[in-house]
């Protein structure tokens, strides 16, 4: 394959592919249930689990 076809294609069917990704990335954050889940995850680096703070 010469580099103008393996472009074209990464211009039309990547982009086709990242959008896909997108959206089942927003519509896992979208959900009923992932306000908690998102809620914990953001709250990961504030927890003290090993108790050697400084």
């Amino acid at each position: 394959m010469h580099y103008d076809t393996l472009r074209h294609f990464a211009d039309s069917w990547g982009l086709v592919y990242l959008f896909a990704i997108f959206l089942a990335v927003a519509a896992l954050m979208l959900r009923p249930g992932a306000r908690d889940r998102a809620r914990d995850a953001a709250l990961i680096p504030l927890k003290n689990d090993e108790g050697n703070a400084p």
